[in-house]
């Protein structure tokens, strides 16, 4: 009897005077500043596409997107758990660049002398020396903002000048060139790509998992007797999703290797060139399969572990966390721990993408994080942010630049864009807080 009590469907509520799409809209469960910002991605790609006369939404413009959204991206999903404790770290564009140089000295110097070139070793004891330095220094000054009690704000803008300088000691100012091809591979370029056959069984598997994701929760659902979305708006987000999937993945595969790499990717694999040339696709690229990965831990992190659930009802409202029995300093060094993880993980994938350390690796991405994750919901009072909309926040900061590079315009009116965006970021951020009050 209980058994078919739990399956019965539960009809989502109607609101009384609501519009047909207001209803609609809140049917399928879709944020709306999330589809706000989609809307306004969007826009921003189709007026840079006519500005440049056609020269933004290719398939090359939009693959080299991808990947320079990749590090930021990274860094942007630990930006926000950060900020939902109601802090800040100005500090992860040093991090990361105190952590490339370190896992680039330690790859050059000790690393490939001792396990040899290209050795498979080599590149997963890089990656854990940088994992390992980020966490150091992600617990170092999340213990002094715990457990001292310094506001976040002066540690870690102390941390950016500090960990700035520790790069450029590291090394003595040099530019370090990385040693191992199989790390390099997780910056992208043409071998740092899966292929065209890959990609398609990525996104086979990514809609099995949609899939899978959208049945589970909705038995779930079903079981406790909670509301559930009516079948077509199911179907609805299904579809957007799997169109979504499937067109990305056109799209990489539509961006081939040019003729000198498709050459020699050939004589490497020991394939015939025809007389018309090789047609070989990139794909997905490594870095960009990483930042999904790396999106989709932090979001079950975020929404399914107790410390996910902690952080937020710190952000919420830490006094009342603490009477509860969380463990809020300790909860907000494992914070700033986790950001420094991510912060190495980002220094990895933009040291392999440059094939080299530098002193300038990681300036402003500190600026770019806090305005990924701003522009992607996370709000500045703490208590709410979302992973998915840092990620979305991410690639429109990089929509952003990567248009106005495409269009000349001069660095400085560059940073007077993105700092503009900020501003409205966080004051559109205000507005729609109030009127949800």
């Amino acid at each position: 009897m209980t058994e078919m009590t739990s399956e019965a469907p539960v009809r989502t509520k109607t609101v009384k005077g609501e519009s047909g799409f207001k209803r609609a809209l809140r049917a399928t469960e879709i944020d709306t500043r999330m589809l706000g910002m989609i809307g306004a991605l969007l826009v921003i790609w189709i007026g840079f596409h006519v500005l440049s006369n056609g020269n933004f939404l290719t398939p090359r413009n939009l693959w080299n997107l991808s990947v320079q959204t990749a590090s930021v991206g990274v860094m942007a999903t630990g930006m926000v758990l950060v900020i939902v404790t109601r802090n800040i770290d100005l500090s992860v564009g040093s991090i990361l660049g105190v952590t490339g140089m370190v896992m680039a000295v330690a790859q050059t110097q000790y690393l490939t002398p001792m396990l040899g070139f290209n050795n498979p070793a080599v590149w997963i004891l890089t990656l854990l020396v940088g994992l390992v330095c980020g966490l150091l220094i992600g617990g170092l000054q999340g213990f002094i903002i715990a457990y001292l009690g310094v506001p976040a704000f002066i540690v870690t803008l102390g941390g950016l000048l500090i960990w700035r300088g520790a790069a450029w000691w590291v090394a003595s100012g040099k530019t370090i060139p990385l040693t191992d091809d199989n790390f390099k591979l997780l910056g992208g370029g043409s071998d740092g790509s899966i292929g065209e056959t890959w990609s398609w069984i990525f996104a086979a598997v990514a809609l099995v998992v949609v899939l899978f994701g959208a049945w589970n929760a909705r038995r779930q659902r079903q079981r406790f007797q909670f509301p559930v979305k009516p079948v077509w708006a199911e179907v609805t987000t299904l579809v957007v999703s799997a169109v979504a999937i499937i067109g990305a993945t056109m799209v990489v595969n539509a961006y081939m290797l040019p003729g000198p790499l498709a050459r020699r990717y050939a004589q490497a694999n020991g394939i015939t060139i025809p007389e018309g040339g090789l047609d070989i696709a990139f794909g997905w690229a490594v870095p960009v399969l990483l930042f999904i990965g790396v999106g989709i831990a932090m979001t079950f992190v975020a929404r399914r572990t107790r410390f996910g659930r902690y952080v937020f009802a710190i952000g919420g409202n830490p006094e009342a966390a603490e009477l509860a029995g969380v463990n809020t300093r300790r909860v907000t060094m494992m914070v700033f721990m986790l950001m420094g993880m991510l912060a190495a993980v980002g220094a990895a994938i933009s040291t392999a993408r440059l094939s080299s350390a530098t002193n300038a690796q990681g300036t402003l991405d500190e600026l770019y994080t806090i305005a990924a994750a701003v522009i992607g919901g996370t709000s500045l009072a703490g208590g709410a942010g979302t992973i998915a909309g840092a990620m979305l926040g991410a690639l429109v900061m990089q929509s952003l630049q990567s248009g106005m590079v495409l269009l000349g315009l001069d660095t400085p009116l560059q940073n007077i864009v993105v700092g503009a965006v900020l501003v409205v970021a966080v004051w559109l951020d205000t507005v729609y807080r109030r009127r949800a009050a």
